[in-house]
């Protein structure tokens, strides 16, 4: 992937910007903000719910829709999510050119009917050039209603494989009790991990669906029943469902994340009741079991409640665990005032609670709630929070082995005139060079890698970070560079020490002194003044004057230097504009 000139500028920027932090110690940040952490949205594309808004039936479409999801992950990248669970299998349909099942109409408005392009392999690209994760989201067992014009299809599940399909409340579902079903889930999942290099696959609605004993499959039990418990039975269903698409997705690609998206109460608690609605009763889901038996790499528990209905169940999901990743899924939906209308306290609670337990992390349902800033909770996300980067939880059951160091960490200039920090490639014992990059930087010291405060950027896929050589001369930035393989098993750290600024003259190290509006000026002769950017670009020319006007400048450094005739130019000094926020 070749680094863009706007993805240079966004790199220098957040280097700034977090620095700027270390340096003036401003932003009021939470103590225990791990550094590890799975930070997870769910992005439906059900009728076009979360994305696509615009139907790509003409280039332009193709166009404006790709923008739009580029928009998405802009968003999600700036409140620093790093997991994006993106719905992939819809309703019997899919967001990609598959020779199982057709073309969901969420893209071009008709079911069937290609998108000129690859939604999933473009969201995939996108997504890794922010350093986020893809988790293909598959809703499992419900396929569509009985009116939906899916139905007659070629690729239909109701016409491929007819003997899958039962009706229940007006809707088509996968049958579970039939062993052929594990089967065709199985290969909707070797499609995708074998054509797309996805970070996880989730499966979601894998159970029986609600209102489940009115659910047509007395014939199967008494096929494959075996006189068993029908609910074991069921159970077993689900379960010989899960390990199915488990083995099949790691027999291709064993780094792939399989996990699931299970009722958010698994059981009854000995003081809390699950008032009839939990994973392990009411819908046949024995996701503990899951867990313990290995054939789930993480649990995303859709815990869509709150106070007692919420924490002593979070509890119970950590306390069986098995040492894997239960990131349990926050229903945010709930804070709009067309919903439950709930104050931002009770899902702040909930934040804090799961990461007080040492959960995986925190995921949201659903994108457009969170994007929308209901009740403030974007903001909060991003000023508070999640204030760092931070590095999905390691799914490391299958490999624990970390990939060797990146080496020979250097400065390099690249081919816009800047400058980059370089490194030569890691090599990991499963996946050879498919490795990402992290990067550490701190101002006066060596960057600690066990913490999130000295970490600015992950998932790098490149050997190369573009950074401005003169800001880190001046604040004596050191850096550390480790290598992450794609079970989340992190190396050492390559170390570059700060670079002391030499043959620099006196304007050149010294900042200039500002109130954030107005900058003072050194005595000069010169009539007029140039403010250049990191980028050695003049973004103004104010005439000389005791002090200028700099209030309107987005946040960054910048040099100030005399403008003379002829081009003739020197240096005055520095300054750092800061935003709002960080200069009170």
């Amino acid at each position: 992937m070749k680094t863009t000139y706007s993805t240079t500028r966004k790199y220098i920027c957040l280097l700034t910007v977090c620095l700027i932090s270390a340096i003036t110690g401003a932003a009021a940040i939470p103590p225990d903000a791990p550094k590890r952490e799975t930070r997870a949205v769910w992005l439906t594309t059900f009728s076009g719910l979360d994305w696509p808004k615009t139907l790509a039936t003409s280039e332009a479409g193709i166009a404006a829709q790709k923008a739009e999801l580029c928009h998405i992950l802009d968003r999600l990248q700036e409140v620093r999510i790093n997991t994006v669970l993106l719905q992939t299998r819809v309703r019997g349909s899919v967001i990609y050119p598959s020779a199982i099942e057709p073309w969901d109409g969420c893209l071009t408005g008709t079911a069937g009917r290609s998108p000129g392009y690859d939604p999933l392999a473009f969201a995939i690209e996108e997504c890794h050039r922010r350093g986020m994760e893809l988790h293909a989201w598959l809703v499992t067992i419900p396929c569509f209603k009985t009116s939906s014009p899916l139905r007659k299809l070629n690729r239909s599940v109701l016409r491929t494989h007819p003997n899958l399909c039962v009706r229940h409340n007006g809707s088509w579902y996968l049958n579970p009790g039939l062993p052929e079903t594990a089967d065709y889930l199985s290969a909707i999942c070797k499609e995708i991990a074998e054509n797309y290099d996805v970070d996880g696959i989730h499966f979601d609605y894998i159970r029986y669906p609600e209102n489940a004993t009115r659910f047509n499959d007395k014939a199967t039990y008494r096929k494959y029943g075996h006189k068993q418990d029908k609910a074991d039975w069921r159970r077993d269903n689900i379960t010989r469902c899960v390990r199915a698409m488990y083995r099949t997705v790691k027999a291709v690609k064993p780094w792939i994340k399989v996990s699931s998206s299970p009722v958010g109460k698994y059981s009854d608690l000995s003081r809390y009741p699950s008032y009839s609605w939990n994973a392990y009763s009411a819908v046949y889901q024995d996701a503990q079991k899951w867990l313990h038996e290995g054939i789930q790499d993480a649990l995303f528990p859709m815990m869509y409640f709150r106070g007692n209905h919420f924490y002593p169940f979070a509890a119970d999901w950590k306390e069986h665990d098995c040492g894997r990743p239960v990131v349990p899924g926050l229903g945010v939906y709930m804070l709009s005032a067309k919903e439950k209308d709930w104050p931002l306290d009770d899902i702040v609670r909930e934040l804090y609670f799961t990461r007080s337990l040492h959960l995986g992390g925190q995921a949201y349902f659903r994108y457009a709630f969170l994007d929308e800033n209901h009740k403030g909770l974007f903001d909060y996300l991003k000023q508070i929070f999640y204030p760092y980067p931070a590095l999905p939880a390691a799914c490391n059951a299958y490999d624990s082995i970390p990939p060797s160091a990146p080496g020979h960490p250097r400065w390099q200039a690249d081919a816009q005139g800047g400058n980059a920090l370089c490194w030569t490639a890691s090599t990991d014992n499963v996946c050879g060079h498919d490795v990402r990059y992290n990067i550490y930087a701190a101002k006066d010291t060596v960057p600690d890698i066990s913490t999130a405060r000295h970490l600015i950027a992950t998932g790098l896929r490149d050997c190369r970070f573009p950074a401005s050589t003169v800001y880190c001369q001046l604040n004596g930035v050191h850096f550390a560079i480790t290598a992450t393989d794609r079970f989340g098993n992190e190396s050492a750290p390559a170390r570059l020490p700060a670079a002391l600024p030499t043959a620099m003259p006196d304007s050149v190290r010294q900042f200039l002194r500002h109130d954030g509006s107005r900058l003072s000026v050194p005595e000069t002769d010169s009539p007029f003044l140039a403010i250049v950017d990191m980028f050695g670009r003049i973004v103004r020319t104010p005439a000389n004057a005791p002090d200028i006007r700099i209030d309107d400048l987005p946040a960054g450094l910048y040099q100030l230097r005399t403008l003379k005739p002829k081009g003739r130019s020197e240096p005055l000094g520095f300054f750092m504009k800061l935003t709002n926020r960080q200069a009170q």
